[in-house]
Protein backbone atom coordinates (compact mmCIF):
# COMPACT_ATOMS: atom_id res chain seq x y z
CA UNK A 1 0.00 0.00 0.00
CA UNK A 2 1.46 3.09 -1.33
CA UNK A 3 0.68 6.73 0.56
CA UNK A 4 1.52 10.00 -1.46
CA UNK A 5 1.60 12.49 1.38
CA UNK A 6 1.66 16.54 0.39
CA UNK A 7 3.00 19.40 2.22
CA UNK A 8 2.23 22.95 0.96
CA UNK A 9 4.73 25.23 2.66
CA UNK A 10 5.09 29.37 2.56
CA UNK A 11 7.25 30.86 4.91
CA UNK A 12 7.43 28.65 7.89
CA UNK A 13 10.88 27.76 7.68
CA UNK A 14 11.10 27.64 11.72
CA UNK A 15 8.84 24.81 11.64
CA UNK A 16 9.06 22.68 7.79
CA UNK A 17 12.61 20.67 8.82
CA UNK A 18 10.27 19.14 11.64
CA UNK A 19 7.66 18.37 9.11
CA UNK A 20 9.80 16.95 6.33
CA UNK A 21 11.84 14.60 8.85
CA UNK A 22 8.57 13.75 10.33
CA UNK A 23 7.18 11.99 7.10
CA UNK A 24 10.76 10.82 5.21
CA UNK A 25 11.05 8.70 9.03
CA UNK A 26 8.22 7.14 8.63
CA UNK A 27 8.65 2.99 8.59
CA UNK A 28 6.97 -0.13 7.05
CA UNK A 29 5.13 1.61 4.06
CA UNK A 30 5.70 3.01 0.76
CA UNK A 31 5.04 6.99 0.71
CA UNK A 32 5.34 9.76 -2.18
CA UNK A 33 6.33 12.80 -0.94
CA UNK A 34 5.17 15.90 -2.57
CA UNK A 35 6.55 19.31 -1.54
CA UNK A 36 4.46 22.66 -2.63
CA UNK A 37 5.99 26.05 -2.28
CA UNK A 38 4.40 28.70 -4.11
CA UNK A 39 7.06 31.28 -3.09
CA UNK A 40 8.57 31.48 0.29
CA UNK A 41 12.00 33.93 1.03
CA UNK A 42 12.76 33.12 4.77
CA UNK A 43 14.48 30.08 4.04
CA UNK A 44 11.95 27.58 3.89
CA UNK A 45 13.20 26.74 -0.27
CA UNK A 46 17.13 25.99 1.52
CA UNK A 47 15.75 23.16 4.41
CA UNK A 48 13.78 21.53 0.93
CA UNK A 49 16.54 21.64 -1.14
CA UNK A 50 18.55 20.07 1.50
CA UNK A 51 16.40 17.49 1.81
CA UNK A 52 15.34 16.98 -2.34
CA UNK A 53 17.09 13.97 -2.69
CA UNK A 54 14.51 11.99 -0.54
CA UNK A 55 11.30 13.91 -1.39
CA UNK A 56 9.67 12.53 -4.34
CA UNK A 57 8.50 15.62 -6.09
CA UNK A 58 8.86 19.45 -5.57
CA UNK A 59 6.62 21.79 -7.30
CA UNK A 60 8.12 25.57 -6.87
CA UNK A 61 5.71 28.07 -8.34
CA UNK A 62 2.68 30.19 -7.55
CA UNK A 63 -0.72 29.33 -6.38
CA UNK A 64 -3.87 30.47 -5.86
CA UNK A 65 -3.58 29.72 -1.92
CA UNK A 66 -3.59 26.51 -0.12
CA UNK A 67 -6.13 24.30 -1.77
CA UNK A 68 -5.00 24.93 -5.28
CA UNK A 69 -1.40 24.39 -3.79
CA UNK A 70 -3.03 21.16 -2.37
CA UNK A 71 -5.16 20.10 -5.82
CA UNK A 72 -1.25 20.58 -7.08
CA UNK A 73 0.42 17.99 -5.39
CA UNK A 74 -2.14 15.49 -5.55
CA UNK A 75 -2.34 16.24 -9.44
CA UNK A 76 1.01 14.73 -9.87
CA UNK A 77 0.23 11.68 -6.78
CA UNK A 78 0.46 8.09 -7.55
CA UNK A 79 -0.57 6.65 -3.95
CA UNK A 80 -3.54 4.71 -3.06
CA UNK A 81 -3.90 6.46 0.27
CA UNK A 82 -3.48 10.12 0.44
CA UNK A 83 -2.84 12.88 3.11
CA UNK A 84 -1.64 16.25 3.62
CA UNK A 85 0.64 17.73 6.48
CA UNK A 86 0.83 21.05 7.24
CA UNK A 87 4.67 22.47 6.98
CA UNK A 88 3.95 23.29 10.83
CA UNK A 89 2.91 19.57 11.84
CA UNK A 90 4.19 16.88 12.37
CA UNK A 91 3.19 13.01 12.05
CA UNK A 92 3.94 10.58 15.23
CA UNK A 93 6.48 8.14 14.69
CA UNK A 94 4.54 4.70 13.28
CA UNK A 95 1.58 6.79 12.21
CA UNK A 96 1.25 5.38 8.67
CA UNK A 97 2.10 2.22 9.45
CA UNK A 98 -1.10 2.58 11.80
CA UNK A 99 -3.28 4.14 8.95
CA UNK A 100 -1.90 1.42 6.46
CA UNK A 101 -3.23 -1.36 8.60
CA UNK A 102 -6.40 -0.51 9.00
CA UNK A 103 -7.44 0.01 5.55
CA UNK A 104 -5.68 -3.16 4.77
CA UNK A 105 -8.00 -4.76 7.31
CA UNK A 106 -10.61 -3.01 6.29
CA UNK A 107 -11.53 -2.61 2.26
CA UNK A 108 -14.93 -0.88 3.03
CA UNK A 109 -12.96 2.06 4.46
CA UNK A 110 -12.77 4.85 2.52
CA UNK A 111 -11.60 7.30 5.07
CA UNK A 112 -9.33 7.52 8.31
CA UNK A 113 -9.00 9.61 10.64
CA UNK A 114 -7.09 9.77 13.93
CA UNK A 115 -6.45 11.85 17.18
CA UNK A 116 -3.54 14.32 17.64
CA UNK A 117 -1.19 16.04 21.09
CA UNK A 118 -1.76 19.72 20.70
CA UNK A 119 1.41 21.17 20.51
CA UNK A 120 3.35 25.02 20.77
CA UNK A 121 5.67 26.24 19.00
CA UNK A 122 8.59 24.71 21.09
CA UNK A 123 7.34 21.21 20.74
CA UNK A 124 5.75 21.46 24.46
CA UNK A 125 2.43 19.15 24.26
CA UNK A 126 -0.37 21.31 25.67
CA UNK A 127 -3.14 19.18 25.37
CA UNK A 128 -4.83 16.09 22.94
CA UNK A 129 -7.60 16.53 20.44
CA UNK A 130 -10.09 14.17 19.34
CA UNK A 131 -11.11 12.90 15.56
CA UNK A 132 -15.27 12.49 16.50
CA UNK A 133 -17.51 10.25 14.14
CA UNK A 134 -17.95 12.40 10.85
CA UNK A 135 -22.32 12.40 10.86
CA UNK A 136 -24.49 14.05 8.39
CA UNK A 137 -26.07 16.52 11.55
CA UNK A 138 -22.79 16.20 13.74
CA UNK A 139 -20.85 17.81 11.02
CA UNK A 140 -23.39 20.18 9.75
CA UNK A 141 -23.98 21.71 13.15
CA UNK A 142 -20.61 22.19 14.22
CA UNK A 143 -20.50 19.35 16.59
CA UNK A 144 -17.61 16.89 14.90
CA UNK A 145 -14.52 17.41 14.32
CA UNK A 146 -11.60 15.70 12.22
CA UNK A 147 -8.22 16.18 13.00
CA UNK A 148 -6.87 17.43 9.44
CA UNK A 149 -3.28 16.12 9.65
CA UNK A 150 -4.35 12.80 11.48
CA UNK A 151 -6.84 11.87 8.09
CA UNK A 152 -6.18 9.86 5.43
CA UNK A 153 -8.17 9.12 2.49
CA UNK A 154 -8.15 6.52 -0.47
CA UNK A 155 -7.29 7.89 -4.12
CA UNK A 156 -10.34 6.95 -5.77
CA UNK A 157 -12.77 8.91 -3.16
CA UNK A 158 -11.11 12.07 -3.86
CA UNK A 159 -10.83 11.93 -7.31
CA UNK A 160 -14.92 11.99 -6.91
CA UNK A 161 -14.83 15.02 -4.86
CA UNK A 162 -12.96 16.85 -8.30
CA UNK A 163 -10.44 18.16 -5.21
CA UNK A 164 -10.18 20.98 -2.99
CA UNK A 165 -12.34 24.03 -3.47
CA UNK A 166 -9.85 26.98 -4.13
CA UNK A 167 -12.22 29.84 -3.20
CA UNK A 168 -12.24 28.33 0.48
CA UNK A 169 -8.76 29.81 1.68
CA UNK A 170 -9.73 28.72 5.74
CA UNK A 171 -11.42 25.43 5.58
CA UNK A 172 -10.43 23.57 2.69
CA UNK A 173 -10.16 20.56 5.24
CA UNK A 174 -13.75 20.96 6.85
CA UNK A 175 -15.22 21.12 3.07
CA UNK A 176 -13.23 18.54 1.68
CA UNK A 177 -14.46 15.96 4.59
CA UNK A 178 -17.69 17.25 3.60
CA UNK A 179 -17.45 16.43 -0.24
CA UNK A 180 -16.24 12.96 0.80
CA UNK A 181 -19.36 12.29 2.53
CA UNK A 182 -21.43 12.95 -0.41
CA UNK A 183 -19.89 11.13 -2.50
CA UNK A 184 -20.61 8.27 -0.17
CA UNK A 185 -17.35 7.76 1.10
CA UNK A 186 -16.90 5.52 4.22
CA UNK A 187 -15.43 7.30 7.16
CA UNK A 188 -14.43 5.66 10.28
CA UNK A 189 -12.20 7.43 13.40
CA UNK A 190 -9.33 5.44 15.14
CA UNK A 191 -8.21 5.77 18.60
CA UNK A 192 -4.91 5.76 18.03
CA UNK A 193 -2.91 9.69 18.06
CA UNK A 194 -1.38 10.14 14.27
CA UNK A 195 0.12 13.37 14.57
CA UNK A 196 0.98 16.59 16.45
CA UNK A 197 -1.08 19.66 15.56
CA UNK A 198 1.14 23.01 15.87
CA UNK A 199 -0.25 26.36 17.59
CA UNK A 200 1.67 29.34 17.35
CA UNK A 201 1.34 32.82 16.85
CA UNK A 202 0.77 33.08 13.13
CA UNK A 203 -1.34 30.06 12.67
CA UNK A 204 -4.73 30.59 11.91
CA UNK A 205 -6.36 27.94 14.54
CA UNK A 206 -3.94 29.93 17.27
CA UNK A 207 -4.43 33.70 16.16
CA UNK A 208 -7.99 33.39 14.91
CA UNK A 209 -7.30 34.98 11.79
CA UNK A 210 -10.31 34.70 9.30
CA UNK A 211 -12.62 34.43 11.77
CA UNK A 212 -15.68 35.72 9.26
CA UNK A 213 -14.58 33.47 6.55
CA UNK A 214 -14.77 30.61 9.15
CA UNK A 215 -18.18 31.33 10.54
CA UNK A 216 -18.95 32.24 6.39
CA UNK A 217 -17.83 28.16 5.45
CA UNK A 218 -19.69 26.79 8.29
CA UNK A 219 -22.92 28.17 7.07
CA UNK A 220 -22.55 27.32 3.23
CA UNK A 221 -21.23 23.14 4.92
CA UNK A 222 -24.27 23.79 7.01
CA UNK A 223 -26.48 24.29 3.62
CA UNK A 224 -24.47 21.77 1.76
CA UNK A 225 -25.16 18.79 4.08
CA UNK A 226 -28.65 19.52 4.95
CA UNK A 227 -29.48 21.17 1.28
CA UNK A 228 -31.50 24.19 3.07
CA UNK A 229 -30.57 27.65 4.43
CA UNK A 230 -29.92 28.22 8.23
CA UNK A 231 -32.83 28.90 9.85
CA UNK A 232 -33.27 30.32 13.95
CA UNK A 233 -34.06 27.24 15.39
CA UNK A 234 -31.21 25.60 14.44
CA UNK A 235 -29.17 27.75 17.15
CA UNK A 236 -31.00 25.04 19.64
CA UNK A 237 -30.19 22.01 17.55
CA UNK A 238 -27.04 23.03 17.34
CA UNK A 239 -26.31 23.76 20.90
CA UNK A 240 -27.74 20.18 21.66
CA UNK A 241 -25.45 18.53 19.06
CA UNK A 242 -22.15 19.63 20.93
CA UNK A 243 -23.47 18.70 24.47
CA UNK A 244 -24.14 15.40 23.07
CA UNK A 245 -20.88 15.21 21.96
CA UNK A 246 -19.37 16.12 25.08
CA UNK A 247 -20.99 13.43 26.22
CA UNK A 248 -20.17 10.87 23.85
CA UNK A 249 -16.70 11.80 24.26
CA UNK A 250 -15.98 11.64 28.15
CA UNK A 251 -11.98 11.78 27.49
CA UNK A 252 -12.02 14.87 25.32
CA UNK A 253 -14.93 16.48 27.47
CA UNK A 254 -12.44 16.20 30.55
CA UNK A 255 -9.24 17.45 28.62
CA UNK A 256 -11.04 20.55 27.99
CA UNK A 257 -12.21 21.42 31.54
CA UNK A 258 -8.58 20.43 32.86
CA UNK A 259 -6.51 22.49 29.65
CA UNK A 260 -8.79 24.49 27.64
CA UNK A 261 -10.11 24.63 24.41
CA UNK A 262 -8.14 24.19 21.14
CA UNK A 263 -9.11 27.28 19.73
CA UNK A 264 -7.26 30.57 20.44
CA UNK A 265 -4.28 29.38 22.70
CA UNK A 266 -0.74 28.06 22.06
CA UNK A 267 2.54 30.06 21.81
CA UNK A 268 1.97 33.87 21.96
Amino acid sequence: MKFSIVTISYNQGAFLERAILSVLEQEGVEVEYIVVDPGSTDGSRDIIARHQNRISRVILEPDRGPADGLNKGFATATGEIYGYLNSDDVFEPGALRRVADHFERHAEVDVVCGHCWVTDGRDNRLRRGWSEPFTRLSSAYGAAIQIQPSTFFRRDVFLKTGGFNVANRRSWDGELMADLFLCGARIEVIDACLSSYRLHEVSITNSGAMSDQMALFARKRFEKLMGRDWRPYDVAIAILLRLWKHLRNPRGFVERLAKGPIYLRGEK
